[in-house]
């Protein structure tokens, strides 16, 4: 019985190890790469906030226009469709020759949260600021503007936040021009 086993056992060793491309490990490695890369999901950017939910802290694809590329340091870029639009950062410099160009992002979905304590702490921060003479007017009263449309968002939503989501860049890919 355990001889029978052992040989069962070795010949399906032999079966995997055997590629069927001659074993090349290489090609066994990009055959994986690929794969791997084609398991990342596309999400349409028409469909990305309402789908992002389900991706936070994980990879996807998303294709569009690079609208613009962020003046102030640029590590922000815009992607835009007719459909919808997301927002994406980058630790690196994105390059303004992009602008125009229609690309595949891959990128890791973030999630940033607005409750009731988020509101409440902007308030404090907002007053504080206000009394020390850091805002103005102008900006005190449009702080308080957006924390009111905050928190009548999260009644008409009848939820405790609001998510926003955006893009931490992996990788981008042009689109060939036609």
């Amino acid at each position: 019985m355990i001889k029978k086993l052992m040989t069962i056992v070795a010949i399906a060793a032999l079966f995997v190890s055997c590629t069927g491309e001659g074993g090349n490990k290489e090609n066994a490695e990009a055959s994986l790469s690929e794969t791997i890369q084609s398991e990342i999901p596309m999400i349409a950017l028409g469909e990305f906030d309402a789908k992002a939910g389900d991706f936070v802290n994980q990879e996807v694809k998303v294709e569009g226009i690079v609208d613009h590329v962020c003046k102030h340091g640029g590590k922000k870029l815009l992607l835009v469709s007719d459909e919808g639009d997301v927002h994406v950062e980058s630790d690196n410099r994105f390059k303004d020759e992009i602008v125009g160009s229609d690309v595949v992002i891959t990128g890791v979905v973030s999630e940033f949260r607005v409750d009731e304590s988020y509101c409440l702490k902007m308030e404090e921060d907002n007053i504080q600021s206000h009394k020390e003479g850091e805002t103005d007017d102008d900006l005190y009263e449009q702080k308080i503007a957006q924390i009111e449309y905050y928190r009548d968002s999260m009644k008409t939503a009848d939820t405790d936040h609001l998510s926003f989501y955006s893009l931490e860049f992996v990788s981008l890919e042009e689109k060939e021009q036609k």
